[in-house]
């Protein structure tokens, strides 16, 4: 009979079963140039090979405030499995009581007596519906969610930190061609307002030239200000106070990240962490259909005492035991369909994280293609910018030399520096941009590993197991 019962109420459980969806995916990325090739697990590390984005990365990993915050919601989640799992279980509490007087129920009695008891009690709600069994399904949806929800939060800040930092290097890019830039035109200007004073050259001449200085000048502190206020966004990233920033080579001298296959687009479903994550709170939100379904219907409970009672607290431990047990079923009977409309609300919510999965799923999709496209393009366009470079110095020098020889106006002189200035500031732009796409395609593809112990504790399963013995 015990097992009999054991069966039937592990079958009998109320609710849909949770059924993974099943979405068309495309049979590869449209901008994928790598013909599909496995991307594997990215080292992040080894895709942005600069030691100083390294170690800020570490440090953010370890001390930014949001990636704390998804690490106890984490501990919450499974504290939250644990306190949930208990209702599948008896319950064993105490009770005891001491009572003096003449007064039994409504009766008075002709003379003052005593009572005392004490007794364990033992509580249990049968599981006949699968309602506990329902919530602790939901629960341990909702602690890998957690688990993925903290993974999806370590790849955004290595995304955002990788990216800051980059754009940390463009602006201080730029501030160099600034200066270098403000620099040159000083020098200009000198020899301009000499040779005004010698009356070789016009006013006009020596004002076109004082105002391509002050242009140059007036970049700087533009620059200045977002350098300060990049590092303070940084600062922020890392969890700690805003500051100055030390960065490792610049931007134009570092070298270009390898490829980075994307893989087939069929895995992208199992590689990212938020599509992951919103599974699993669609699987925790059907298993809350079973438990709105299970409270339609009686609960059924049983409850025993065993103890002792006696007149006199010197013979409590000597007198004959007392027992009780008692059964109980408590059900709805007429609600105004409450319990019914609960179970639609419960429906109705299972319907929305399907809809935010898929949307997840699309979104995750766009922006592979979004990152694909931009270092394919990127990189053209800055193939095209750097021969721009090149041209544009050889003009600036070219145009110089025939203004001193009489041959051309000043207009050419300052039409092609200010083509200069503008191409070296684009170029710096493009650099930071190319790697920033980067950034995007390794957050887009699911990450890879958070960090290198992380590796190593994934391909050599002995070290992991003595860790965590450790």
């Amino acid at each position: 009979m015990a097992l009999a019962l054991v069966f039937f109420l592990g079958a009998c459980m109320l609710g849909p079963d949770y059924q993974k969806p099943v979405l068309e995916t495309p049979p590869h990325f449209r901008f994928d140039t790598e013909g599909g090739a496995a991307a594997g697990e990215l080292l992040w590390w080894e895709l942005f090979d600069d030691p100083v984005l390294h170690s800020l990365v570490t440090i953010a990993l370890n001390e930014n405030r949001n990636v704390l915050i998804a690490a106890s919601r984490m501990e919450e989640a499974r504290a939250a499995l644990g306190f949930t799992k208990a209702d599948l279980y008896p319950r064993v509490d105490i009770e005891a009581s001491a009572a003096r007087g003449n007064l039994a129920g409504r009766t008075q009695l002709d003379a003052v007596s005593n009572q005392f008891f004490v007794a364990p009690v033992l509580s249990w709600e049968i599981d006949f519906w699968g309602k506990f069994r329902r919530a602790n399904e939901a629960a341990a949806a909702e602690m890998l969610a957690t688990a993925y929800g903290l993974r999806t939060v370590q790849i955004g800040l290595i995304s955002e930190v990788a990216g800051t930092y980059f754009l940390l290097l463009d602006y201080k890019q730029r501030l160099e061609v600034s200066k270098e830039t403000l620099h040159s035109r000083l020098d200009s200007l000198d020899i301009m307002q000499k040779r005004f004073d010698q009356g070789y050259i016009p006013e006009l001449d020596l004002n076109q030239a004082q105002i391509q200085k002050e242009i140059a000048a007036a970049a700087i502190p533009v620059y200045e200000r977002l350098i300060a206020k990049t590092e303070n966004g940084l600062g922020t990233l890392l969890g700690r106070l805003p500051g100055t920033l030390e960065t490792g080579v610049d931007l134009a001298d570092m070298p270009m990240p390898p490829d980075v296959p994307p893989g087939l687009s069929s895995t992208l479903l199992e590689r990212r962490p938020d599509i992951i994550q919103g599974e699993y709170l669609l699987q925790a939100q059907t298993a809350r259909i079973g438990v709105a379904e299970a409270m339609r219907f009686p609960s059924i409970s049983l409850t025993g005492i065993l103890g002792v009672a006696s007149d006199e607290l010197s013979s409590l431990t000597s007198g004959d035991p007392a027992w009780n047990i008692t059964g109980s079923l408590f059900g709805p009977l007429f609600n105004f369909g409450r319990n019914k409309r609960r179970v639609e609300i419960e429906e109705e919510r299972t319907r929305q994280a399907l809809y935010v999965y898929e949307d997840t799923v699309l979104l995750a999709f766009r922006e592979v293609e979004d990152a694909l496209v931009e270092v394919q393009t990127y990189r053209k366009q800055m193939a095209a910018v750097e021969n721009k470079l090149v041209a544009a110095s050889n003009a600036a020098t070219l145009s110089r030399e025939r203004y001193d020889q009489g041959v051309t106006s000043y207009l050419e002189v300052l039409d092609t520096e200010r083509t200069l200035f503008n191409v070296e500031l684009e170029l710096s732009q493009l650099r930071q941009e190319f790697r920033a796409a980067y950034v995007k395609l390794y957050k887009a593809l699911g990450g890879g590993w958070i960090s290198e112990d992380e590796m190593e504790q994934a391909r050599d399963p002995e070290k992991k197991t003595e860790q965590g013995h450790d």
